[in-house]
């Protein structure tokens, strides 16, 4: 059983920045692939970015050249750092892995973007 925590959400302003972050319960060298995710209100959970097994990263259109995946091996945490923030990013961010071909899920944490 793999645990997944997301955390990092809150308000922030049109063109301000946050870092979200994904704790998991079992080392994350262990996890791949691994990614984030979004779902608006009222809209379909869309891929944000994904990490390969091997180290490559894909992000949605919407987000390239804003938002960066890292991971820290050490404390087993990814991020997700989101920059020039857009109303329209706002959504609950949730974190998702695969375990020895297992999916896991955390429970998102919300980033809303309004002035």
């Amino acid at each position: 059983q793999v645990q997944l925590v997301e955390s990092g959400g809150g308000l922030v302003q049109p063109g301000g920045s946050l870092r979200l972050s994904c704790a998991a319960s079992v080392s994350i060298f262990r996890l791949a692939p691994m990614g984030w995710y979004r779902q608006a209100p009222g809209k379909q959970r869309e891929l944000v970015v994904i990490e390969s097994s091997g180290g490559d990263t894909d992000y949605v259109d919407s987000v390239k050249g804003r938002f960066s995946f890292s991971r820290d091996n050490a404390k087993n945490t990814v991020y997700l750092q989101m920059n020039s923030l857009k109303p329209e990013d706002t959504a609950v961010y949730l974190c998702k892995a695969f375990y020895y071909d297992m999916e896991y899920w955390g429970k998102g944490t919300l980033v809303t973007v309004s002035s």
